[in-house]
């Protein structure tokens, strides 16, 4: 084994640091050193290919008709029934109130050559310029119930009652019944109006909605 004094010790250490001092720049560089170890080709999969490879092995098995097929009766069965309107219930004591259907304008609204109409900050009542035309009766179509006291009342008022659903098929009882239905979609009007219990009645007095929340008849 060879053995160093001091002296030359710290004579072979200058030298080795003057060497990587000199070697820097070529590796800042990035001048080739060579290999470091073993290398492999890059074996990864394109993505995009392999996207393709699945979708292409699923329609040859059917998965994908399948799917489509399953996806078209989600959307049919989503359109014919609709998800019930949340938080109401069938009316177990009957109650009355009125609805004031003002409302305060957020910005101004022009007519068709620019000129102001309503300044911002005006309260204005639609019922100044329209009137509900018919009363509107909401139901739950799923109550056995309900859909007799909507009959019932259907015979006593005919053509001047909108029926408005509140759960149940509104196409199915239209092919029953005959006569356009329709449905409070995620209970835009019955949480406006403040309903809570069906089935609820609104007619109109004067410049407000009355709303008439009846007890279920057997």
């Amino acid at each position: 084994m060879t053995m160093f004094s001091p002296a030359a010790a710290r004579s072979h250490f200058r030298a080795a640091m003057c060497w990587l001092l000199a070697a820097a720049p070529a590796l800042c560089l990035g001048a080739d050193i060579g290999n470091l170890g073993p290398t492999y080709p890059v074996q990864e999969q394109n993505l995009l290919a392999m996207i393709e490879q699945r979708l292409l092995a699923r329609a040859e098995s059917g998965e994908m008709t399948r799917l489509m097929e399953q996806a078209a009766a989600t959307a049919r069965a989503t359109v014919a029934s609709p998800a019930p309107v949340a938080g109401l219930t069938a009316c177990s004591k009957a109650r009355s109130f009125y609805f004031d259907p003002s409302m305060v304008l957020a910005e101004n609204v022009f007519d068709g050559t620019g000129r102001l109409m309503f300044a911002a900050g005006t309260r204005k009542n639609p019922l100044d310029v329209i009137t509900l035309s018919r009363a509107l009766l909401f139901f739950d179509a799923r109550d056995a119930r309900q859909r007799g006291q909507a009959q019932r009342m259907l015979r006593e008022h005919g053509w001047r009652l909108k029926l408005i659903l509140t759960g149940g098929s509104y196409l199915d009882l239209m092919r029953q019944w005959r006569m356009p239905i329709y449905y409070d979609q995620q209970g835009l009007l019955t949480r406006r109006l403040g309903i809570r219990q069906v089935p609820a009645l609104v007619t109109q007095e004067g410049l407000r909605l009355r709303i008439d929340e009846m007890e279920v008849s057997p």
